[in-house]
């Protein structure tokens, strides 16, 4: 029987990139859709992002695959009314998704794309690993006219999970990043990550996060596993993105115990081009090959995706955001011949 996989197209070019991931799986694996409103598009038909219905389908599925989410026809600061990116949250938490992982590995033939200079970016090949269910996202929260609080929040278990899988990963280092000068979450933080270090034979150094964010631009072949919160690893890992030449390249899959993984393309729903062809499908497929490894351990068959998406850009294959004119189809059809 094949694997179950819910599709999240929703908001922007998420529908419009969706379709590609399910043309270029089709080439390598047979897989069994379903297909479910979210973001935006779920509060336009149900007044929330994220139904309990699409939420149960998710849990029985094999694995879920979301485009993207939001745009300016929901943005609000009103706390009372539904906003697209509660669904991203719902699902993690529903999921029990707390690791979200984002290779960050600058393409030979796209290092001429990114704002820093070649020899800076050469032989980066980075994973950020960013706790996903605690922190300030997840903390409670108050509002009066004249005031606002957010409340941070991590135990010992949830930084030792998140941990122990940046170390699994790692192969050279592992750099804990936090702002124990500052926060005591962080200062819990450094304590349990250091504790843990003793378990595994990889090098443990510790970043201040805004030390991070330089060294990030300055050096970032430096870096193997980046390790830290979930704040700080949404800002750190769209930095990093930019060192590959466009955050239209970028792929992460979001992992918990057991269930069912979350793969999706870092960028967001680009409501400014959609509906004109011109979306980049690229991090949505490699997205899909994550889908493969992360959630089927469908090794070769990832494999053959992100092999087929670095040979199509070999050949010369450039999307607007990477500075060339090729449309959505003309992408897919790139990595297709490719495979």
């Amino acid at each position: 029987m094949a694997p179950k996989i819910i599709l999240l197209p929703g908001d922007g070019i998420g529908p419009e990139i969706t379709g590609p991931a399910v043309e270029v799986l089709g080439a390598v694996t047979r897989l069994e859709y379903e297909e479910h409103l979210f973001g935006g598009a779920s509060i336009d038909a149900h007044g929330t992002a994220l139904t309990e219905e699409t939420l149960e389908a998710c849990r029985r599925a094999d694995a879920v695959l979301l485009a993207a989410v939001g745009g300016p026809k929901w943005d609000t600061t009103d706390p009372t009314k539904p906003r697209p990116e509660q669904g991203l949250l719902g699902l993690r938490k529903g999921l029990g998704l707390y690791a979200n992982l984002r290779p960050v590995r600058p393409l030979p033939a796209l290092y001429d794309a990114s704002p820093l200079k070649r020899e800076r970016i050469e032989g980066t090949d980075l994973l950020v690993v960013r706790e996903l269910t605690g922190g300030i996202y997840f903390g409670e929260r108050t509002r009066t006219a004249d005031s606002a609080s957010d409340t941070c929040v991590y135990t010992r278990a949830e930084i030792e999970r998140i941990a122990r899988v940046a170390f699994a990963a790692a192969r050279r280092r592992v750099t804990s990043v936090d702002k124990a000068n500052v926060l005591e979450t962080s200062r819990l933080w450094r304590e349990v990550v250091s504790g843990l270090a003793a378990d595994y034979d990889v090098p443990l150094d510790h970043l201040l996060v805004d030390n991070a964010a330089m060294q990030l631009v300055a050096n970032p072949s430096d870096f193997d596993v980046i390790l830290t919160e979930n704040m700080f690893g949404d800002i750190l890992s769209d930095e990093a993105a930019m060192i590959t030449g466009s955050i239209g390249m970028l792929p992460s899959a979001s992992l918990g115990s057991g269930g069912p993984g979350l793969f999706e393309p870092v960028h967001g729903s680009a409501p400014d081009i959609a509906g004109t062809g011109a979306a980049n499908p690229l991090a949505m497929i490699l997205s899909a090959a994550l889908m493969l490894r992360h959630g089927l351990a469908l090794e070769s068959e990832a494999a053959a995706i992100e092999s087929a998406v670095d040979r199509a850009l070999s050949d010369g294959l450039r999307t607007s955001d990477l500075g060339g004119t090729a449309s959505t189809r003309d992408a897919t059809d790139a990595v297709l011949q490719q495979l």
